[in-house]
């Protein structure tokens, strides 16, 4: 058995499919399935179900995964101390980042550390908040940056910057011209995010602060991404609270409008596994993240 081959079975078993992991690991779909059927055959046992053109993991399987994770895991650890000695001139660097800290804050500072660190790779995935959370927690990524408090015993945070949260509408919603104090939040249907994002956290925790009941709000569409919810309400189904940054090109571009309601400052977190080593390309990192200058609106905190 060999480090390539539970690389191979990890992804097949996150994709349930083999064409698609094979694109992911810039394989030929053929090679990924010898690789599969290899340590099959070589242990005797089936990790998969075939059922038509599918596969699917299955008991045995799901069992194996978990301690083929924690191997790729620990290969990882010890990767980055060897990766380490050599003084930032070559490893590789694992982030995972929720959507809205991936799409805005997060490229301006990898393009600073890919210039300051060119040989360092970087393995870059956008999930939602709890994903990345479970990934840091798993060992998947080192680096884990989201905009919602993530509460795990076996994770640090660090806040590295703070956004705003504000509610907007199209041009010709009624709240495009109300005030705050005659704004009613079940007086207009609501586009959100989905149930794990950062932003669909802030909205719970909105109405909850303003002691709504969830049951009487009109929620039109969930929808998996800032840019599919933005599109949504500039088509005037409703509103949505989402970050100042992610809405910035509509609003610019007069296609939303900012409703006058109090902006809800949100953080951003940086989190780490307490107890997995830390690499000096992750350090690195972080020191780029809390030290770059201001960026479209953003508060880097130290």
């Amino acid at each position: 058995m060999t480090l390539d081959q539970l690389r191979i079975f990890v992804e097949v078993a996150a994709r349930q499919h083999i064409t698609k992991a094979a694109a992911a690991l810039n394989m030929t779909q053929s090679a990924v399935s010898s690789a599969i059927t290899t340590l099959e055959n070589r242990h005797g046992v089936k990790l998969f179900d075939r059922i038509g053109r599918s596969i699917v993991l299955n008991q045995t399987g799901r069992q194996f995964l978990k301690e083929a994770e924690a191997v790729l895991a620990q290969a990882r650890v010890a990767q980055a101390m060897l990766d380490d000695f050599s003084g930032l001139m070559r490893g590789e660097l694992s982030i995972m980042a929720s959507q809205t800290v991936g799409g805005y804050w997060l490229p301006p500072r990898l393009v600073h550390f890919h210039k300051t660190y060119p040989e360092i790779t970087l393995d870059i995935q956008i999930r939602n908040t709890e994903e990345t959370a479970d990934a840091v927690e798993a060992g998947h990524s080192e680096v884990g940056i989201v905009e919602g408090l993530v509460d795990r015993p076996a994770l640090a945070s660090k806040i590295i910057a703070t956004d705003e949260m504000v509610i907007v509408v199209a041009p010709g919603h009624p709240w495009a011209t109300a005030l705050f104090p005659s704004i009613d939040l079940t007086d207009s249907a609501w586009v959100l995010r989905e149930v794990g994002s950062g932003t669909r956290l802030a909205f719970d925790r909105l109405i909850e602060r303003h002691m709504i009941d969830r049951a009487v709000l009109d929620i039109a569409l969930v929808l998996p991404s800032n840019e599919a919810v933005l599109v949504a309400v500039e088509a005037g189904i409703g509103a949505t609270l989402v970050s100042r940054s992610a809405a910035s090109a509509p609003l610019r571009g007069g296609l939303l409008c900012i409703v006058d309601w109090p902006a809800i400052p949100r953080p951003y977190y940086l989190l780490r596994h307490k107890e997995r080593y830390r690499s000096k390309a992750a350090s690195a990192f972080e020191t780029i993240a809390v030290e770059m200058p201001e960026f479209e609106g953003f508060a880097v905190k130290g």
